[in-house]
């Protein structure tokens, strides 16, 4: 499996692929689609979606996950990134891409241990879970978390599944 982490952004989108092959991640790739501030958001909009769709074509993932809105600061910065996130949803849909949302809270607590985690220990952890040389950049570690965190999510749901979690109380 294929997975495809986004953490977007009005002037900058990451994102982190990587394999998955049952318990075992491999790093294929990650970086950000920077966006130039000077352009209208429309232009952006753009911008991500041509970036996302690239990074489809690209390595053909099979599942995606995207980092949910939080609540920004300001109404105008949450409705810029409610946008950039419908461009990528956008781009993955539009691409039949499986796409699974986790908060920020989420993702932290399934890569660091620790819903609260800082961004420069988020960094480490996807460095030393993907056995990288080199710290990825902030944006970029923030989207392969994501895909970690769905690579958690999928490994979880497998193993309730052939232990019988699945079933309920009544069987």
């Amino acid at each position: 499996m294929i997975i495809l982490g986004i953490d977007p952004g009005s002037r900058i989108t990451g994102y982190g692929v990587i394999a998955q092959d049952g318990r075992q991640w491999r790093y294929l790739d990650s970086g950000c689609i920077r966006m130039n501030t000077e352009q209208a958001l429309p232009d952006r909009v753009k911008t991500i979606f041509a970036g996302v769709s690239e990074i489809i074509r690209r390595w053909q993932p099979t599942d995606a996950s995207v980092e949910q809105v939080f609540l920004a600061k300001n109404a105008d910065s949450a409705l810029k990134l409610g946008q950039a996130r419908g461009a990528a949803l956008a781009a993955l849909v539009s691409n039949d891409v499986k796409v699974a949302e986790y908060t920020a809270r989420q993702i932290k607590l399934s890569v660091v241990g620790t819903g609260a985690a800082e961004k420069a220990q988020v960094q480490h952890m996807v460095m030393r879970l993907l056995n990288l040389e080199q710290s990825p950049q902030a944006d970029a570690a923030d989207a392969l978390a994501a895909a970690i965190c769905h690579a958690h999510a999928g490994s979880n749901m497998s193993r309730m599944a052939i232990t019988g979690l699945r079933r309920g109380r009544g069987r």
